[in-house]
């Protein structure tokens, strides 16, 4: 039933990318343990932290573009390709997960929050909400604004990864500018940079649901 909607048919192709992804690091844990390690903890990261933090741990350990900006796109990918239909498959009410209840209402009023500045500029709005490094401003908040203004899905996705790509690769070498910069000081340097860039993201995600919960309570 939910592989005859376009929602369905993206939540598996989601769980296929999940799947080869978490193959390749099994793989790589046995033929590379130590680098399996960097690119499990890069991942974990930019999954938790989001991709800003994921790049820059990476850089603090050693790693180069050719591995951190793949990585960054992938779990990206991922992320989106997974919660954009589960959200869509939820608000139709044809799955319903009551653990993300609560996370999708967040993505959904951060959404409605920018529906109307993305929609005075179309698609192309769109992109840059995606691409621009403001606070509640990324692939998922940015797909669930298409669908709340009607985009096909394929338009919608194409849209949304095309400008989560772009960030990515603009934060990677912005990042690994600072890093080398920061590197030049000391050896610790980077590492500090990035625990400093973790505490930001964290607060900021804690200011940001203290916020809400409170507009909500009113």
């Amino acid at each position: 039933m939910l592989l005859r909607s376009s929602e369905g048919r993206i939540l598996l192709l989601g769980v296929i990318l999940t799947f080869v992804y978490s193959l390749w690091l099994a793989m790589k844990l046995y033929l590379a343990p130590a680098e399996s390690q960097l690119l499990t903890g890069v991942t974990a990261v930019a999954l938790v932290f989001g991709r800003a933090a994921g790049l820059a741990f990476g850089y603090s350990v050693g790693l180069e573009h050719r591995t951190v900006i793949p990585i960054a796109m992938v779990v990206e990918t991922v992320v989106v390709l997974i919660f954009y239909p589960l959200f869509v498959l939820g608000w139709r009410h044809l799955l319903v997960i009551k653990w993300l209840k609560n996370v999708f209402e967040r993505i959904r009023h951060a959404a409605e929050t920018h529906k109307a500045t993305v929609q005075r500029y179309g698609i192309i709005g769109l992109f840059a909400f995606v691409w621009f490094p403001f606070w509640m401003t990324g692939p998922v908040v940015g797909c669930v604004i298409g669908f709340l203004l009607g985009l096909r899905p394929r338009i919608n996705l194409a849209v949304v990864l095309a400008g989560t790509y772009v960030a990515i690769v603009a934060w990677a070498f912005f990042l690994r500018q600072i890093h080398q910069q920061v590197a030049a000081y000391s050896s610790y340097a980077p590492m500090i940079l990035m625990v400093v860039l973790l505490i930001v993201i964290a607060g900021g995600h804690l200011l940001s649901r203290t916020l809400n919960g409170n507009k909500r309570r009113r």
